[in-house]
């Protein structure tokens, strides 16, 4: 029991860490389950995307009032003179029924851009568990994405400015093209953060804007990918299993929460390359790791 836990610390902590910094979470737990693994694999499967719900949660906490669209000090702009002659269940309608429109713009976006992943995950959910989930597909995909993060932050340093930087006006069709990036991180070792910023920025959204878009995608995005793991596994797991489970979502929102604080001050005054070089190196270790074992 005290190791099953150990292994829940080291896991979930990977996890929360990697989550939304573009190096591949998935693509560490599958390398770290090389050496530290829950059993049988099935649960071990499961609960690397399951422990992914307390990495949204983080999200939501820190951004709630950013995503909020009936937030009061937003929507007090939309009340009428005689608001606070109105009762209160008259008041709680109003307010339901007008919500912020700008807040509103900025969820119409986060649902166009998750349209790809839904649609693309429940066609090959299980092939890519089957086929895909191996060190060596994360090993290549480390190094791809290293040297196409390092192509995009040279490439943008020649620019004289990006087009977007208020998530909540980006063309919808720039919206789609970068949920179509993000499902290119269905293949593990890509990296959904990596995938959707790259992408984002690619389309001309400032560095800041696309982090930050890149976590709003992810909540809808990665709730669904963990419900249909919670629907295909409710009545396999036993309650052990579940504690297990619950105890990593804990612990990967509390690091997940200080690793996007982190995060967002770092960007604000430095690219990505350092992570396209760490992913890169990284590639290098698995590779020769798995050619001499």
């Amino acid at each position: 029991m005290i190791v099953d836990f150990l292994k829940v610390l080291i896991l979930s902590i990977v996890e929360g860490v990697t989550e939304f910094l573009p190096v591949s979470s998935t693509g560490h737990l599958i390398l770290v389950n090389q050496f530290v693994k829950l059993e049988p694999e099935g649960f071990s499967n499961a609960f690397n995307v399951i422990i992914q719900l307390g990495a949204i949660l983080s999200v939501v906490v820190i951004y709630f009032k950013r995503l909020n669209p009936w937030d009061l000090e937003k929507t007090e702009r939309y009340f009428p003179k005689n608001y606070d002659n109105l009762n209160k269940q008259s008041r709680a309608y109003y307010r339901l029924t007008h919500p912020d429109k700008k807040t509103m713009e900025l969820w119409k976006r986060v649902i166009v851009g998750i349209l790809p992943a839904m649609a693309l995950g429940l066609l090959f959910d299980d092939l890519i568990d089957e086929y895909l989930f191996n060190p060596m597909v994360v090993a290549a995909m480390l190094l791809i994405w290293g040297l196409i993060i390092i192509f995009v932050e040279k490439r943008n340093r020649n620019n004289k400015g990006f087009r977007h930087d208020n998530i909540a006006m980006v063309p919808y069709k720039t919206v789609l093209a970068i949920g179509f990036f993000q499902t290119l991180a269905m293949i593990p070792g890509t990296s959904r953060s990596a995938a959707t910023i790259m992408g984002a920025m690619i389309l001309g959204l400032s560095r800041s804007a696309a982090a930050e878009f890149s976590f709003f995608l992810a909540i809808p995005t990665m709730l669904g990918a963990t419900l249909l793991k919670v629907v295909k596994n409710f009545s396999g797991f036993s309650g052990y299993q579940w504690g297990l489970i619950l105890l990593g979502m804990v612990l990967s929102f509390l690091v997940a929460y200080i690793v996007i604080k982190k995060f967002m001050e770092y960007i604000r005054n430095n690219d990505f390359i350092p992570f396209g070089i760490y992913r890169i190196i990284l590639a290098i270790v698995v590779f020769i790791y798995f050619a001499l074992i």
